[in-house]
C-alpha cells in the first residue's frame, strides 16, 4: 500500500497513475472533498474569489479528462473545484481517499513508512510502503518583516478572499505576482486609493490575442530558444508596451527567465491613474509608509503578494534532502530523493506551460517505476544510483532562471517533460503486461 499526501490536482493524478499501475494505494485528505486549494471552501485554499486560471484550459487540463466546451478559455476556481470532483467520479478515485484526515508525521521504518494521522480527533498509525507527497506548495506564506511599525491592518495574498476588505480604504499592495495584479485590480473598484509597491521589473502578458487564449497561439513552428526570448519579447511590446510606459520598472532579465504576470488590466488601470506605482518599501512608521525614491503615503491597509515559502511540516527536511541553505528539496527530475528509494514528493515543479498533464506525466513516471522496483527491473534499480548522482539537476534547457526562492523548483517545460516521458518508457519498456481488474476505469 502506497501513501498519497492531498488530493488536489497533484494528488489526484498520483492516484490515477497508481490505480492505471495496478498499485494499492491510499490518499490521505485533510478536507471533505478533492480539489486543494481550487476548493475555496477548504481551511487552506488560498484563492479568493475573483481568481481564475492564469493558463487558458485547453494547455492546463489532463489529457484523458478534458473541460467542457462550455467552460470558460480561463476557468474560474468554482468550475475548477468542479472539474476536479468530476475526476475523481470518472475514475472511481473517492473510495481510495480518507476524506477529513490530516497527516500529522510521516517517519522510516525499515522498508517502509510509519504516516501518523488524525481523523475525528482520533489518531492512528498507518504502515505503508512508500509515500507520495502531493500537499502542494502554496501553502506556508512568506511573509518578509515590514521595516517598522504599520498602524494599520497587514494581510498576506493568502488570506485574502474577497475585496469587500478594501471598502473604502487607502491600500498598498506589496508585489506584483499574479496574485498581488488581480488583488490590486480588485482593489481598484473598493478601495479609496490602491498603489503597488513593485521592488524589480516584472515582463506582462496578455491572456487574449485576437481572441485566442495567449498560451495558445504559436508552438507550430519550433524556434531555438534564444530566438523565440527575442520574438515573443518584441510581440509583447508592440502589443503592450514596456511596463515603464505605466509607471513600473522594466525587467532587467530576458522573456521566460522568470514567470511572467498574465494580466494586461493592471497595466490598464495603472494607464488610467486607478492604481498607482511606488517602489520598493523602505520605512513603515504608522500609517505612513516611505518608498526607495524617498516619496510616502499614508494607508490603511498593506496588502503583501510576496509568495511562498516550500513546507512539509509533518517530515524531517533531511529525508527529503534539503539543505538549511536551500529553498527547495535537492531530487532528481524535482520528485525523487537519495534519501529514500520509497518517498517522492509530487507536483514540487513549475514551468510555463507545463500545466496538469505535465504533471501527471510526473506521476505516471512514480508509478512506473514503483511497478518496476516490484519486478526486479534492471533500469528501475540503476535509476536509484542516478538519482544519488544528480539529485538537483535543474534542467533549464539553457534558460538563465533569476536566482529566486521561487525559482528554485522551475524548469524548462519541453526538457523536463522529454527527461520524464523518456525514463518513463524506458522503465515501461521491461515490465510484464497489465492485467486490468473488470470494472477498473481505463483511460478514454
Amino acid at each position: 500500500m502506497y501513501a498519497v499526501i492531498g488530493a488536489g490536482p497533484m494528488g489526484l493524478a498520483t492516484a490515477r497513475a497508481l490505480q492505471q499501475a495496478g498499485l494499492p494505494f491510499r490518499v490521505y485528505e485533510s478536507h471533505r472533498d478533492v480539489g486543494g486549494l481550487w476548493d475555496i471552501e477548504n481551511p487552506h485554499s488560498t484563492v479568493y474569489e475573483s481568481a481564475h486560471l492564469i493558463s487558458s484550459k485547453r494547455m492546463t487540463e489532463f489529457a484523458e479528462y478534458p473541460m467542457r466546451d462550455t467552460v470558460a478559455p480561463y476557468p474560474h476556481h468554482r468550475e475548477l473545484r468542479d472539474y476536479f470532483r468530476g475526476f475523481a467520479d470518472r475514475f472511481a478515485l473517492r473510495p481510495h481517499i480518507a476524506f477529513d484526515t490530516r497527516v500529522l508525521r510521516v517517519e522510516p521504518d525499515g522498508d517502509g513508512w510509519f504516516v501518523d494521522v488524525e481523523h475525528a480527533g482520533v489518531r492512528r498509525r498507518d504502515r505503508v510502503d512508500g509515500v507520495l507527497i502531493a500537499s502542494g506548495t502554496l501553502h506556508h506564506p512568506h511573509r518578509p518583516a515590514l521595516p517598522g511599525v504599520f498602524a494599520g491592518r497587514v494581510l498576506h495574498s493568502a488570506e485574502y478572499k474577497s475585496p469587500s476588505v478594501f471598502a473604502g480604504q487607502r491600500v498598498l499592495v506589496v508585489g506584483c505576482g499574479n496574485s498581488g495584479a488581480d488583488i490590486a485590480v480588485d482593489a481598484v473598484h473598493h478601495a479609496a486609493s490602491v498603489d503597488l509597491s513593485v521592488r524589480r521589473g516584472y515582463w506582462f502578458v496578455p491572456k487574449f490575442v485576437r481572441g485566442r487564449p495567449a498560451d495558445a497561439i504559436g508552438g507550430r513552428i519550433k524556434l531555438p530558444r534564444a530566438i523565440k526570448q527575442r520574438v515573443d519579447a518584441l510581440l509583447i511590446r508592440l502589443l503592450m508596451g514596456k511596463p515603464s510606459d505605466y509607471g513600473l520598472p522594466d525587467p532587467d532579465y530576458r522573456l521566460y527567465e522568470s514567470h511572467p504576470v498574465v494580466n494586461s488590466l493592471v497595466l490598464h488601470h495603472l494607464g488610467h491613474g486607478d492604481i498607482r506605482a511606488r517602489g520598493d518599501v523602505r520605512a513603515v512608521d504608522g500609517h505612513r509608509v516611505t518608498f526607495a525614491d524617498g516619496s510616502s503615503a499614508e494607508y490603511d491597509v498593506i496588502l503583501q503578494a510576496t509568495g511562498y515559502d516550500l513546507d512539509y511540516p509533518y517530515i524531517d527536511r533531511a529525508w527529503l534532502n534539503w539543505p538549511q541553505d536551500k529553498a527547495a528539496p535537492q531530487l532528481y527530475l524535482k520528485v525523487f530523493t537519495p534519501r529514500s528509494p520509497s518517498l517522492f514528493v509530487m507536483g514540487m515543479v513549475e514551468a510555463a506551460g507545463l500545466g496538469w498533464e505535465g504533471r501527471a506525466e510526473q506521476a505516471r513516471l512514480v508509478a512506473t517505476y514503483l511497478r518496476g522496483v516490484r519486478e526486479g527491473s534492471a533500469t528501475a534499480l540503476e535509476l536509484q544510483r542516478v538519482v544519488s548522482a544528480r539529485a538537483g539537476e535543474r534542467l533549464d534547457g539553457g534558460m538563465r532562471y533569476l536566482k529566486l526562492d521561487r525559482m528554485a523548483y522551475y524548469v524548462h517545460k519541453d526538457s523536463y517533460r522529454r527527461a520524464v516521458t523518456e525514463l518513463t518508457a524506458a522503465l515501461g519498456r521491461e515490465l510484464r503486461p497489465l492485467v486490468v481488474s473488470p470494472g477498473q476505469p481505463s483511460s478514454q
